[in-house]
Formats: C-alpha cells, structure tokens, sequence
C-alpha cells in the first residue's frame, strides 16, 4: 500500500493509502488523473507528485472551479511535482484555488 491520491471530475482531493488508485473511487466519480502524496511536517506542506498508473497525471486543467480538500489540510502549503525529484513544483492553492470541506 502507497500513499496515493486522485482528482475527481467534479473536483474532489482524495487521498489514502491504498494499492491502486481506483480504490480511492466512490461511486459515480470521473477521476481525472491522480499521483502519490507525502507530507512534509517540518515544513507544515502537503506534496503531490507523480502519476497514477491508473488515471495518469492529474488533468488540473480539467478543473471546473476549486479543489475541494479535506479540512483536515487547511492551513498547510500544497503543491504539485510532475517528477518527483526535478521538475518545478505548482502552488495549488494559486493555480486551482481550493475550497475546504
């Protein structure tokens, strides 16, 4: 089990620790792509990186309005590595806007 997450359709952040990424689905969902997550404590950061090998990369273009996160993560930076070692990190809460829930 890895610590992964999706974006539905409709906007949703799911996270979890599960062995593929269609397992994070609730019934009716659309994801639009998804990737792995780590938390970065020290730095109070929640870091989203890679690909689903399910759903690929995350479409955040396909977004119609603000992610919606859980409210556990209000409060902490969140960003977006396309590779998780070299590549430029995305602030999401400037790209996409989030909305808590």
């Amino acid at each position: 089990m890895q610590q992964k997450f999706i974006i539905t359709n409709d906007g949703h952040l799911r996270l979890g620790r599960v062995n593929m990424h269609k397992d994070l689905l609730k019934e009716g969902d659309v994801c639009i792509g998804g990737g792995y997550y780590e938390i970065d404590y020290t730095q109070n950061r929640l870091i989203l990186s890679r690909e689903s090998y399910d759903f690929g990369r995350p479409r955040w273009d396909l977004l119609h309005g603000r992610l919606k996160m859980p409210k556990a993560y209000e409060g902490m930076g969140i960003s977006y590595r396309p590779d998780a070692r070299h590549a430029e990190e995305m602030d999401i809460g400037e790209e996409a806007g989030i909305e808590w829930e």
